[in-house]
């Protein structure tokens, strides 16, 4: 290139010197003063070009604009709410109080994609008409600065273990399903990664600020069914390592991949995990380990639901007491986080619904106002200021201090 620059530059010289100098007729008839001298010479050094450390990459921009808030306060949104009357209902409740993003369910938990996708789109056969136009809402909340996050269930997938029974888990010859009548895919299969990561990008491109990866595991109780249940353990059938390890590389692995495959999207990756594993190493069953994820995600979840726990960190019935459990898991994780160099963001998933299920008739204990925001004080009393909020049915307690400063 530079040579051809030189080339370029030397006609042009010769081209401007001929025109104010033009050159006599090649008729034998030569004089002295017909005769000219041509002669240039150019100072050229060579210079030595540095490259970008690291070099510029390609960057998707799906044309809007959203401004990370400075504590992330969410809640939880299903497809049919964000696609339903609810919405209007919750973009106000956003909009009148302290809180700032939602989290939408882009592929929920039965699999299925809750806007159309296009028909050449690997889950197009999936994908229903909740979110009539994914696009509008977005913008919308862009003009509402609701920050937007999308929920992609990973490995919990009825809809893709239906379709595609070999990447799933089969028992006598039928797809294998759990006591909720729930099938999971199997995350030893690389198919299922792709699978999920088109839909995760899909959602980046229509303008979701962030990827929300939940169920990113096995099924609960899986190692007591681990060796009866028929399913490939592709590049994982390892000899040397034990089921629980190869469970475990195989999720870390997942997140990994997805981390790198969304890099050129310029969002951030997070991913939901149970709040136990915070207090142990390998889950066993299910194939979490938190230092394990938290290594390769901008935001770590921990589902945090004091109606989940058992007996643990000494207190005897944890859904009674949110602040004293989310208290003592604060300062569980804050501990484990302050082991990496480059921590990712904690932002765990708080409860605001009533646990009833866990009493009797009659001595049921109720979530309001003082239980939801105990556990808000909780996580700011330990210098953690993101959290979300789940109920599955969207309802929201009235009252709560979202912020308590």
């Amino acid at each position: 290139m530079r040579r051809y620059q030189l080339v370029v530059l030397a006609l042009l010289g010769v081209m401007a010197f001929l025109l104010v100098n033009p050159v006599a007729a090649d008729d034998g008839s030569e004089s002295e003063g017909d005769k000219v001298s041509f002669h240039h010479t150019y100072d050229h050094a060579l210079e030595k070009k540095v490259l970008p450390d690291p070099v510029p990459r390609f960057v998707y921009d799906s044309g809007l604009d959203f401004e990370y808030p400075e504590n992330v306060r969410g809640i939880y949104v299903t497809g049919h709410s964000a696609g339903g009357d609810r919405f209007d209902e919750l973009v106000s409740l956003v909009n009148d109080t302290p809180l700032n993003s939602m989290v939408i369910d882009v592929k929920d938990d039965h699999g299925k994609v809750t806007y159309e996708m296009n028909e050449d789109h690997v889950a197009h056969d999936v994908s229903e008409n909740y979110i009539k136009d994914p696009r509008a809402m977005l913008e919308r909340l862009e003009k509402e600065e609701i920050y937007p996050i999308a929920r992609v269930v990973v490995f919990k997938d009825t809809a893709l273990a239906e379709k595609r029974p070999e990447w799933s888990f089969k028992e006598g010859g039928d797809v294998w399903k759990n006591g909720r009548n729930e099938a999971f895919v199997n995350p030893f299969v690389k198919d299922v990664w792709d699978y999920n990561i088109e839909v995760a990008k899909d959602a980046a491109e229509l303008g979701f600020q962030e990827i929300q990866f939940d169920y990113v595991r096995f099924p609960e109780g899986f190692e007591h069914r681990d060796e009866e249940l028929n399913y490939s353990r592709g590049d994982y059938d390892d000899a040397s390592l034990d089921n629980v390890r190869e469970r475990v590389n195989a999720v870390n692995d997942f997140v990994e991949y997805a981390y790198e495959e969304l890099e050129a999207y310029d969002i951030d990756v997070s991913v939901d995990i149970f709040g136990y594993t915070a207090t142990i190493g390998d889950a066993p069953g299910i194939g979490q380990n938190f230092l394990g994820i938290s290594e390769n995600v901008d935001v770590i979840s921990s589902m945090i639901y004091p109606s989940h726990w058992t007996p643990y960190f000494g207190i005897s019935e944890p859904d009674r007491e949110p602040y004293n459990l989310v208290n003592e898991y604060a300062k569980s994780e804050n501990e484990l986080l302050g082991e990496l160099e480059d921590a990712p963001t904690s932002r765990p998933w708080l409860q605001d619904f009533t646990a009833s299920w866990l009493y009797s008739s009659g001595n049921t204990f109720t979530y309001g106002a003082d239980e939801v925001t105990a556990q808000i004080e909780a996580l700011y009393d330990n210098g953690i200021y993101e959290y979300l909020l789940w109920n599955a049915n969207n309802n929201y307690t009235e009252g709560t201090n979202f912020d308590p400063k």
